[in-house]
Parts: C-alpha cells; structure tokens; sequence
C-alpha cells in the first residue's frame, strides 16, 4: 500500500469483515504515517474484535517493493496459508472460506483467484476492464485447458508457508517485475499443483487518464513477455479480431472474406460472454459491447509495442528489464 486511494477504506472493510473462525491481518506500507496506514487504522477502530497488525517496512531493499513488504509481513504472520491482496481489491465475505476448501487438497501449493475488473469512469479504465474480462481471462483459462497451469496471477493469490519455504522463500523473487508468475513456476516445479480457484474477487482499477494507463499496458505487456515468451507470441492467435478486420480488404472484398469475418465476430462475441458474464459474473461487456472492438485494436497496438523497449515505470521508480524479467532500477 502507498497512500490515500479512491476506495481504498471500502476495500480494507471488506478484509476486517471476512466470514472465517481465525484469521489476522496485516497491511503493509513504507511509512508509519502513510496516509494508506491512517485509513487502515480507521477501520480498524471500527473492528474492535479483528486480530490485525499494521507494518511500516521502511524503503524497498530490492527493486521489487512488493516482494519487500510480502516479505517482512511473512515474516510477522503466524498462519500456515499466506493470503496475497493488493489494496484495489474489495473481498467478498467468504473469500477464506473458499480458499481453505482449496487448501484441503495437500497437493496444493498456490491458488490463484480470478478477478472481475471494475473500471473507473475514464473511458481508458472501461477499456482496460473489458479487456481484462474477456481477453486476459479468456487466455489464462486456455493455458489452464492445454496444460497444467504453472504460473499465479495477482492482485490475489495464496500460497501455502511450507511451499514458500521450500521454494526457497520470497528472496529469490526480489528481482523480478512478476513475483507472481514466477512464484507459481517456482512452486509447480516442487511438483505440487498451482491452481486457478473458484471464488472471484473485485478489482478495482480506478480512472487512469491515458498516459498513465499506457504506461501500465507496457509494462504489464513487457513483462509478460519475459515470463511466458512462448504465450506472448500465442497471443496473436488468442485476439483474431483485429486481423480478421484486415481480411476483407486485403482479400479484394471476397464474400468467402466477408463469411470468415462475421464468424470471427460471432466467436469473439461467445467467448466474451462466457468469460465475461458467466464466469466473472460481469455485466459491463454487455452494458458497453461496442466498446469491444477498440479494446481489441489496442491490445493489439500495445502487443506489439510490447517486443520493443525495456523500459518500465512502477509507481514513481523507473526500471529496465532483463531478458528473464528480472529488474533493475534507473533514473528518470
């Protein structure tokens, strides 16, 4: 957490209040009087009965201030399962509960929780949600079905102590821009199962003008393909309707072109709708369907501005990346 948010007290309530027989909490921040902190400390006022622990863990030791703060909070937390938020979530009551019916299985090591994007009002926001509702989710669904899922995803996840333990901790991850991709890979190759959960949580993206909200694209598109090479280059398959687009034209307005396109249309279509709506419980890709298209032209443009540059910004730091995702902070 770094500072005040739209939301952020709605989002920390909805953690206080989490429906399980024993459970604490702790949230992190860089500074004690880190106005993030203030709000936590105000809610939990209101939660006289909540076991709960507020950290200052002080300035990054690493380039990833993520894994800085995943790391003093493991370290003060005396559960067996390590449950992995961002501050732009809002959980829903029976998050622990469907997470430990996960845990049961002793084959488990991590589990990832799908999220349902909910934009702010700014129409870049709307886009990235559609996006992150359809085509994001659509994909890490196919990588499950052809094979045994092993990555995580955040903004939430949990892990079990002993599988962080034997993956050699949060150390090794310090350098790296995605600590959750590869902390699943790290776990999977322990042999234990990394697995996609059943209970979907709320995140909230705000309302990034366009600068900011590109920079976030790239940098989510570079480390990507980093951490999944292979994957990245599948993308171009995963998101036909930008090509199928082309087709027409370059096909001398054929009728066959005319067919393709219109069953490409029909299937990104389906596909939206049962990502969207039926497994993330969404109602935006209907309410704003038009929207679609353009999301996808600019996945599309920001896919490929993703094989050049190295550059990256995270919050106020600027990083430059590796060839293996790993990281390293520059000036500017």
């Amino acid at each position: 957490m770094a500072g005040e948010e739209p939301g952020l007290a709605e989002n920390l309530q909805s953690f206080f209040d989490l429906q399980y027989p024993d459970f604490e909490l702790l949230v992190a921040a860089r500074r004690s009087d880190d106005a993030g902190l203030e709000t936590a400390r105000s809610v939990g006022a209101s939660r006289p009965a909540a076991r709960w622990t507020a950290l200052a863990v002080g300035e990054p030791r690493c380039p990833n201030a993520k894994v800085h703060s995943l790391s003093a909070m493991t370290n003060a937390a005396a559960g067996e399962v390590l449950v992995i938020s961002d501050s732009d979530i809002l959980a829903d009551p029976s998050l622990l509960d469907d997470l430990a019916r996960e845990f049961a299985d002793p084959s488990v090591g991590v589990v990832t929780c799908p999220y349902r994007a909910v934009p702010g009002r700014s129409l870049w926001s709307r886009l990235e949600a559609i996006g992150m509702n359809t085509e994001f989710w659509g994909g890490v669904l196919v990588a499950q079905f052809l094979s045994r899922m092993d990555f995580a995803v955040g903004p939430t996840m949990a892990v079990r102590r002993a599988s962080l333990e034997a993956a050699g901790g949060w150390d090794p991850l310090r350098d790296f821009l995605a600590e959750d991709f590869q902390l699943g890979r790290a776990v999977r190759r322990l042999g234990q199962d990394v697995r996609l959960g059943t209970h979907v949580v709320e995140h909230r993206i705000g309302s990034q003008p366009f600068t900011e909200n590109l920079a976030h694209r790239l940098r989510w598109r570079r480390s990507t393909r980093r951490s999944r090479r292979a994957g990245y280059w599948g993308e171009a398959f995963a998101n036909p309707l930008p090509w199928a687009l082309a087709l027409p034209p370059a096909a001398g307005w054929a009728d066959w072109s005319w067919w393709l396109f219109g069953c490409c249309v029909a299937l990104r279509a389906a596909a939206a709708l049962a990502v969207g709506k039926v497994v993330l419980r969404d109602d935006l890709v209907i309410r704003q369907w038009w929207l679609v298209p353009a999301q996808d032209l600019l996945s599309v443009a920001t896919w490929a501005a993703g094989f050049f540059g190295k550059r990256v910004r995270w919050r106020d730091r600027a990083y430059q990346l590796g060839r293996d995702g790993r990281m390293r902070r520059v000036r500017g």
